[in-house]
């Protein structure tokens, strides 16, 4: 079966956008390997603001990549590259995951994080720690209602300071 991965980058205290969305301070580390980490996936989800963000910057696929994006007021034909999801998440997240293919990369955001998880629908949590303490901005995982329990898959510390921890969500 298919796993949800939820792949991201977070300063020390958490956040994984600055006050005002901006992501200038993740470190770009010189060993990481980007055809690699795209190469395990097939499909990206997304939420709505992350989605904004992406049609901001003119970017709203991956190569090789399907982007589901959750909305309940985008519509399907302004944006016919990508699948949105407005209702049915369990249904369609659970059908998703028994369909052959590569690993599922729930990219963005910590609204969209939270809720699958609440649910049951996440299977890890690869969280990059970058050596920053930003004070405000967009948090992991806002608003949790229940606790998440975690069990630490792998880590490792590279040369640049950022700490890779991956976790099965229990």
């Amino acid at each position: 079966m298919r796993r949800i991965r939820y792949s991201v980058v977070a300063s020390l205290d958490g956040y994984i956008a600055g006050p005002n969305g901006e992501y200038d301070w993740i470190i770009h580390d010189p060993d990481f390997d980007f055809n690699e980490v795209f190469a395990q996936f097939d499909t990206i989800l997304v939420g709505r603001r992350t989605f904004d963000t992406m049609v901001a910057a003119q970017r709203t696929t991956m190569p090789g990549m399907k982007t589901m994006v959750f909305s309940r007021t985008l519509k399907p034909e302004d944006h016919p590259q990508v699948t949105i999801i407005a209702k049915d998440h369990r249904q369609t997240l659970l059908a998703l995951k028994a369909s052959a293919g590569k690993d599922i990369w729930l990219f963005g955001g910590g609204s969209l994080f939270r809720s699958l998880a609440e649910h049951g629908l996440v299977d890890t949590l690869e969280v990059s720690i970058m050596p920053i303490l930003l004070g405000a901005g967009t948090p992991l995982s806002p608003d949790l209602t229940n606790r998440i329990k975690l069990s630490l898959t792998a880590h490792k510390v590279k040369r640049t300071g950022v700490v890779s921890l991956e976790y099965a969500i229990q």
